[in-house]
């Protein structure tokens, strides 16, 4: 049988905490994404997010379906901000664009967390918002539809792929991601010529690029090869 839902104001616990807060998904959510932040994922558990709410560890499973729950709430919370910062213009490639930077820059607004959920299906309201705007902008511009779902999944994996990879630079230690900047100046740049012709004839370039995240041009990409598409279903109609 089928575990009966029940709305968070039926799990909501009515006491104070001992911090003098009443819990609910949207704190926990933002104390956990704090502490993501803190402490990184190794330092999330049932345990530190009670202590850190000043509730029992257990009260936390009033409100998710275990730490997995809270994972996947996390993940809705970060789509979910990229999409209530986003206003259509009614253009379909610039509002794409638009959205898939927001999504890319919530999830990189907290990179422990983007490790963590850029991967997962959360299925909850706001991913489910997300992916319908995406279908709508595709379909009123006009894409067919195996054309506008074989679009949304490029871009929506392409965003959520640049998430999670920019994500985990930002993630490392501060050690290891300054180390990892310096091998194309300390490395590449010093490589032979005679041996690494291309390398050494773009090291400059590769220099000031390779820092940077790629998903602004990988995006513009995506969408130019989306509208040379939509070009030639118009022009074969």
């Amino acid at each position: 049988m089928a575990k009966k839902v029940v709305p968070e104001e039926a799990r909501r616990r009515r006491r104070p905490t001992r911090q003098g807060t009443v819990l609910s998904e949207r704190l926990i959510v933002d104390t956990a994404l704090r502490m993501l932040r803190e402490h990184g994922s190794a330092g999330l558990s049932a345990r530190r997010l009670g202590a850190a709410l000043g509730a029992d560890p257990s009260t936390l499973y009033r409100y998710f379906d275990g730490m997995d729950g809270l994972t996947l709430a996390i993940g809705e919370e970060l789509i979910g901000r990229a999409l209530d910062a986003f206003t259509a213009t009614g253009d379909w490639r610039p509002d794409l664009r638009a959205l898939g930077l927001g999504i890319h820059g919530a999830y990189l607004a907290h990179p422990q967390a983007a490790v963590l959920t850029a991967s997962r299906v959360t299925g909850r309201p706001r991913e489910i918002a997300t992916d319908e705007t995406v279908l709508g902008i595709l379909r009123t511009a006009g894409f067919p539809d195996p054309e506008a779902v074989a679009i949304y999944h490029a871009f929506i994996d392409q965003s959520l792929a640049f998430a999670a990879l920019d994500a985990g630079a930002l993630a490392l230690a501060e050690t290891s991601r300054s180390s990892d900047e310096r091998q194309w100046e300390s490395t590449y740049a010093r490589l032979p010529a005679e041996e690494y012709p291309h390398i050494a004839a773009t090291a400059g370039l590769l220099a000031a690029r390779m820092n940077r995240s790629a998903y602004p041009l990988a995006l513009d990409m995506l969408l130019a090869s989306a509208e040379a598409r939509l070009r030639g279903i118009s022009n074969s109609g």
